[in-house]
Order: structure tokens, then sequence, then C-alpha cells
């Protein structure tokens, strides 16, 4: 899974990036806001799961499942307007789902350009997605209707007819993402690089102080409002103490977030909201050499999740030795909770649950 970060000059997205990757990236700030340099980092996927399989089995090493995160430089006011030399929009294309980063902070050292309003910004940078889209849609039609007049375009007008929904619903400022099409529709257009079919987090960076503040309260209200019918979640993160924390060895952090009275840092929150707005859920294996966390999308049979792992054991499926997480846990082990019935053998069809603790047999 791929998390691109975006949002506009000085909204703290090299902040969030650092909190979730638990990096130092440096940031840079107004009015030099939109640099080159793209920051790239690991997350590791939270799952307490892990840690009660490593209890019991002891392995050689722990594994959990991992996000690929990036922030994309280059957002701001009017870019939509040149699609074509901007590499930000390329960059927002290859991501799985984007983290929109909207401002809430206060802080006379980091300006804003238009000053801090964030139910405005948000939707100005969601205009921005939309338009470019729409630039993008009519490019390809007169392309299209070009190669129809000159009598090769027989083949295009799925395409077509496609892209004139995609109009309709870009002209009406609405983002692709909720805009329904056939199976056949979205293959014909399934090259062109959208970004506001992507799914959205957006995260209100509020400061320290902000948390549960009226204002804060306020904004979130008319980040919803907003939002409603577009397919994205919203929540908020005082993303400087998340980054700060980031940096802290695990008992200090854990000592820090008991100080705060916080159960967890906020960007768990995130990597959770992020698996569920793509659908995802993790199986897990267990054994001496190792506990892991893999990450599918929901609805996968057990020989698309052996394909995970390895193809030699998709292309040996023989069958899935599968036990729920919560019954093995209960058991207190594999042996007992064989004998308790838990345990089953599942085929390829088997659909895969989050949690499910599989043994794949296999021949090849």
């Amino acid at each position: 899974m791929k998390l691109g970060i975006i949002g506009l000059p000085n909204c703290g997205k090299t902040t969030v990036f650092n909190a979730l990757t638990s990096q130092n990236a440096p940031v840079t700030t107004f009015p030099n806001p939109l640099g080159t340099e793209h920051h790239v980092g690991i997350v590791r996927v939270p799952d307490a799961r892990l840690g009660r399989l490593t209890e019991m089995y002891k392995p050689r090493k722990t594994t959990p499942a991992d996000v690929t995160c990036f922030d994309i430089t280059g957002f701001s006011r009017g870019i939509s307007g040149s699609r074509q030399k901007s590499a930000a929009f390329n960059d927002a294309w290859d991501a799985d789902a984007l983290i929109h980063v909207v401002r809430a902070f206060a802080d006379p050292a980091v300006v804003h350009p238009d000053g801090v309003h964030p139910a405005a910004d948000a939707a100005a940078l969601e205009l921005e997605l939309v338009f470019s889209d729409l630039e993008l849609v009519e490019t390809r039609l007169d392309r299209i209707a070009a190669s129809i007049k000159k009598g090769v375009g027989e083949n295009l007008e799925a395409e077509k007819a496609a892209l004139e929904k995609c109009r309709s619903q870009l002209e009406e400022e609405k983002p692709l993402r909720k805009l329904s099409l056939a199976g056949e529709e979205v293959a014909a257009i399934n090259s062109l690089q959208f970004v506001s079919v992507k799914p959205e987090l957006i995260v209100l960076n509020v400061g320290e102080d902000e948390t549960a503040s009226s204002a804060t309260e306020a904004a979130l209200a008319a980040l919803e409002d907003y939002y409603r019918g577009k397919d994205a979640r919203v929540f908020s993160i005082p993303g400087k103490i998340e980054a700060e924390l980031a940096q802290l060895e695990p008992g200090e952090a854990k000592l820090f977030l008991q100080d705060l009275g916080i159960a967890e840092p906020a960007m768990n929150l995130v990597i959770r909201e992020a698996y569920a707005l793509l659908g995802l859920v993790s199986f897990l294996t267990a054994g001496e050499d190792e506990v892991k966390a893999w990450p599918i999308r929901k609805g996968t049979p057990a020989l698309g999740a052996a394909g995970k792992i390895h193809s030699d054991i998709e292309r040996g499926f023989i069958r899935a030795e599968v036990v729920s997480y919560d019954d093995l846990i209960a058991a207190g082990s594999m042996a007992k909770a064989r004998e308790a019935g838990g345990v089953r053998l599942e085929g390829k069809d088997y659909v895969v649950q989050d949690g499910d603790v599989i043994n794949f047999r296999f021949n090849v």
C-alpha cells in the first residue's frame, strides 16, 4: 500500500510524514515551499495481535505489515492549470490513497499565504484535483474526436462514453471517487492518470493546545460537512507533537503518552483508517522462524493469499490450515486449538478473514 501526503504550502505535510515514518526529513516553508525533494519512508502497521503471537511462538523475528509513505511537494492554488508541467499529479496518481493535510495550527513563524482557514483550504485543493482531472478528460475527448473524424476511432466509443460521464461529474465539482462506472467503462479509462478518484484521509493538523478546543471542533465539523458524500474520512492530529513522539525510543514514547493521558499515537489511527479506506485486512502466519502479518484486500480467496507469500505456494496449493486469531489465543496453542476443533482445512476458494492464522499446505 502506498500513501501519498498532499496539502497546500505550510500545512505540515513533512511534519506528518516524519510522524508516520519516524524520520527527520527537513521541513521547507513558504515562500519557498515547492521544492522537488521527494521524501519516502516505510510505516509499520500497528497490530497488537503480533505481540500476543510472538509471546506464544517466541519466533526469531516478528514482521508487521508495512506501508510506503511519501510526501508530495508542489501542490498550490492554481496548479491544475499546469498539470502537464507538474510532477505532483503523477506522484499523487501513483498512491493508493491520499492523506490530505489541512492546516489548523497557528504559528507566526510558519506563514500561511492566505491565513488559516481549514475548510477553505481543503476545498481549494480538492478543486485543484477535480479541475486537473477535468483538463485530462477534455484533452482526451478532443483526441478521440479527432480520431473519429479521421475514421480510426471505431474502438473508442466505450472510452468516449465513460469520459463523458466523468466530465459531467467533474463539471459539478465532484471528485471521480464517487462516480459509479460499469466494469467495461472502468477498463476503458483505466490507463488515464486521474487523481480525484483516489480515496482520501483528511487530516486536520492542529496545535498541541488545540486538540480538543472549540475551534478544532468547529473546523472538523466544517470539513465533515464539505466532504459529506465525497467518500473521505476526516479527523484531527497534533502533527508537531506526533513528529516529536516518533523520534523517541519506545519506552520514552510510552511514558510521554502516559503523561499526556493518550492511549496510543494518533498515527496508529491514520494507518488503521487507511486500511479501512482501502478495504484491507491482514492474515497472519506464525511459527518458530517468524510471526508475520500479510495485508490483502477484503474478499481475497485462500489461493490469492497464498500467492501473497510466494508464487510457488500459490502454484502448488493443496489446502489452507486456518484458525481464527481469537480461537488460537483462547486455546493457548495450536495443538489445543486443534483439540478444540478450532482449526479448519479450507480450499482455494475460501475467503480469508481478518485475523486468520494460516498455514498453507502445498506441493511443487
